[in-house]
Parts: structure tokens; C-alpha cells; sequence
């Protein structure tokens, strides 16, 4: 919880140093600006399970489209200052996905901030420490939720001493990597051999 605390600070600090064009701004996720990116982080603070799931049948029972759905709607209908501050208030929300505990919630929060930050070309940089626990937490399974497929891979980081599987060297920083594996497209990644 201490470290989810510590991320989720840097997080509302982050984003409070935004500008309006940079809360506007392309992020990793596509179709989402960075206030996309931060309606979605702040739903399990702003809906109860109850208002999820009303909200999954209004969605077909996807939670892709459900997700993307309230996501445009809250980002259009919240301010800046709501959500940063919604974050702010809920710093040790002991919120977890379903079916994941904290270290699915800390993912949750370092893979979203790094879907803004890093096209921003912000000077923040996710703690190794982080970026470890959302990577020991790596399966194929959730890879493979991702789009991704680790089959015959090797992932190396080039600024710690870390790597999984075995096969075609899969090369870049912890951050890199954490983004490769959730299926997000970084010029930063070396695919060798």
C-alpha cells in the first residue's frame, strides 16, 4: 500500500503540472487523450461495484467497450483539477481489480501513467521498484490479455538485471519493457536475433 500511495502522489502532482493542450494530448491508449487516460484511473474511486456492473450490461458485458464508453463520457463531463484531485483523495484507496490484489492495482496505476508520460515526453521516471512488481507479476496469460504473445521470447532490460523466458532477445528499460508487454508500441524496444 505504502508504494501505491507513493505512485498514485507522483501521479496527482503529475498531472497537476499539466496544461490544458497537454491534458488534450494523444496518450498510449488509443482514442484516449490523457483525460481519457485519467477518467478511466479514477473510476473504481468514482463508481461502486454495483455502477460497474449496471455499466458492463449497458456495455454488452464487455469491459473494453464499458471501459471506453465512461472513460469519453467522465473526460468530457469531469474538469482537470476533478480528476487530478480524485486521485489526490483517494491516494490509499485499497481499490483492486477484480480477481488481483495490490501489486494488480499498482500495475494498474504505473502502466496508465506511463500511457501518458512517456508521449508527453515527461521527465518523470517510474522507480525500478515499481516497474519490478508490475514485471514479476508477468505471465503469458496476461500477456496474452494485452495482445501479446511471449511464446519464444526473451525479455532483457538494458538498466537492471532482469529478464524472463527464453528465445528471441526482446531488449529496452524496465519502462519499455512494462509498456511492450501490455501491448504498447514503443520506438525504444530492440527485437534481436
Amino acid at each position: 500500500m505504502t508504494t501505491i500511495t507513493e505512485q498514485r502522489t507522483e501521479l496527482a502532482d503529475t498531472l497537476d503540472g499539466l496544461s490544458p493542450a497537454q491534458w488534450d494530448a494523444p496518450t498510449l491508449c488509443e482514442g484516449w487523450r490523457v483525460r481519457e487516460v485519467a477518467a478511466h484511473m479514477t473510476m473504481p474511486f468514482r463508481y461502486k461495484p454495483g455502477r460497474i456492473m449496471l455499466e458492463m450490461l449497458k456495455s454488452g458485458g464487455s469491459f473494453t467497450r464499458m471501459s471506453d464508453r465512461r472513460a469519453k463520457a467522465d473526460a468530457a463531463r469531469l474538469s482537470a483539477q476533478d480528476l487530478a484531485g480524485t486521485i489526490r483523495e483517494n491516494l490509499a484507496h485499497p481499490w483492486r481489480p477484480p480477481g488481483g490484489g495490490l501489486e494488480a492495482a499498482l500495475s494498474h496505476d504505473v502502466i496508465h501513467s506511463l500511457d501518458f508520460v512517456v508521449p508527453l515526453g515527461l521527465p518523470w521516471r517510474i522507480p525500478a521498484d515499481r516497474l519490478l512488481i508490475v514485471l514479476h507479476g508477468l505471465s503469458p496469460k496476461r500477456a496474452k490479455y494485452f495482445g501479446v504473445d511471449l511464446t519464444g521470447v526473451r525479455l532483457s532490460a538494458t538498466d537492471a538485471d532482469w529478464t524472463y523466458g527464453s528465445g528471441k532477445e526482446v531488449t529496452g528499460t524496465l519502462q519499455d519493457l512494462v509498456l511492450y508487454v501490455c501491448g504498447r508500441k514503443t520506438p525504444t524496444i530492440r527485437m534481436l536475433g
